[in-house]
C-alpha cells in the first residue's frame, strides 16, 4: 500500500478529482458502457460541476486520497438528516491504484463520516453488472437488498443496483 493522506477536497482538486473519475469510468466501464461514450468524456468537462469546499452540511462532501500531491481516488458522502438517507455517492480510484489500499482507506473515511453526521446506515448505487465493485463492496460489508432503478448519469441512461451498510 502506497502511503496515503485521506483529506476532505478542495477547490483547487476538481481537475484532479475529475481526471480520476474519468479514467475509473473508461477502464472500469469498458465492458459495461458504450465504448464511444467512455471515450468522448473529458476531465475538464466534469471538473466545473464540483463545488468542493461547501460548508453546507446538506451538501455533498468529497474526500481525496493523496500520495504526495497526487490525487489517487475520491469518496463523496450525502447526508442531508434523518428524513433522507446517508450515501456514499461515488467512491473512484485511479486504475493504476487499484488494489493497493486506496479505495479501502476512502471506504473506511467515508463510512467515518457519515457516521460521525448522525447516520447509523448508508446506501450505494452501483451500475449493474459492475461485479468487480461489488465484490470490493461486498468485503467491506455492503449487501446487495434487491433495490433497482434506471438513473442518468453524466447523460447516459444506466440500470443501477442499491447496496446497504450498517454504520
Amino acid at each position: 500500500m502506497v502511503s496515503l493522506i485521506v483529506r476532505p477536497a478542495e477547490p483547487g482538486d476538481a481537475l484532479a478529482v475529475a481526471t480520476v473519475h474519468v479514467r475509473a469510468w473508461q477502464v472500469g466501464y469498458r465492458d459495461l458502457l458504450p465504448h464511444t461514450y467512455l471515450e468522448q468524456l473529458r476531465p475538464e468537462q466534469r471538473a466545473a460541476r464540483y463545488t468542493f469546499g461547501d460548508d453546507d452540511p446538506s451538501a455533498p462532501q468529497t474526500l481525496v486520497a493523496c500520495a504526495g500531491a497526487r490525487v489517487l481516488g475520491f469518496a463523496t458522502t450525502v447526508f442531508e438528516g434523518a428524513h433522507a438517507p446517508a450515501e456514499l455517492g461515488a467512491l473512484y480510484v485511479d486504475p493504476d491504484c487499484w488494489n493497493c489500499g486506496v479505495g479501502r482507506a476512502l471506504i473506511a473515511a467515508a463510512r467515518t463520516r457519515l457516521h460521525a453526521s448522525g447516520a447509523g446506515e448508508a446506501i450505494a448505487w452501483l451500475l449493474a453488472g459492475n461485479t468487480q465493485a461489488l465484490r470490493f463492496y461486498q468485503r467491506d460489508g455492503w449487501r446487495d437488498d434487491g433495490t433497482r432503478r434506471e438513473d442518468t448519469v453524466w447523460g447516459l441512461r444506466v440500470a443501477e443496483w442499491r447496496l446497504r451498510r450498517t454504520l
